[in-house]
């Protein structure tokens, strides 16, 4: 069905509906286990390099800064509600944030949905997820800053805050191996 701005809904009106009717899907069952191991597909960065200080806001729409975490170990997985891979992986990435938290280590999805925290947190009461904050990069500035190809992009930032692996596409992250591959690139 074409849509256009004369029959009184814009594009971006319609994406925005889109990503609403997404949250209100029915759960899917978890597709962790079918996606790669991320140590096939996890690409260092060397050297290390300082990333963009992105901005993004919480569930309360308060904006944040990405240098604010500086001195954290980060894993920012760039996602959507509506996007098939991104919710096959994102169980397993509230896997990882329990298994890191302990380490200091944030793991931040920062949800390109335009409908707002709502979408996100009712997707996560609907699928089961807990453990991650809600938090928005609704107009995708972040991933671009990032130079994300696509989404789900995760990116991981050192305790130095310099950006030393990304990884484009989704993957199994609720592995132990997962979370100890992550906490050594943090470390080092």
């Amino acid at each position: 069905m074409m849509v256009s701005a004369r029959d009184g809904i814009t594009r971006r009106a319609a994406l925005a509906g889109t990503a609403t009717l997404a949250g209100l899907l029915p759960a899917r069952k978890p597709l962790a286990a079918g996606l790669p191991d991320i140590g096939r597909l996890l690409t260092p960065v060397s050297p290390p390099t300082e990333p963009p200080d992105i901005a993004f806001s919480g569930a309360d729409g308060v904006e944040h800064r990405l240098s604010a975490f500086r001195g954290r170990g980060m894993v920012i997985n760039f996602w959507a509600t509506w996007c098939a891979p991104c919710v096959a992986e994102m169980p397993s990435l509230a896997a990882l944030a329990l298994a890191l938290a302990p380490h200091d280590i944030a793991v931040m999805p920062l949800s390109s949905d335009r409908g707002g925290a709502e979408v996100v947190a009712n997707w996560y009461r609907t699928h089961g997820v807990s453990g991650l904050p809600v938090l928005l990069d609704p107009k995708g500035n972040g991933a671009r800053a990032f130079a994300s190809r696509g989404i789900p992009t995760t990116v991981v930032i050192n305790r130095q805050g310099l950006l030393c692996a990304r990884l484009e596409g989704a993957a199994d992250w609720g592995q132990e191996k997962a979370a100890a591959l992550l906490r050594r690139l943090i470390e080092s």
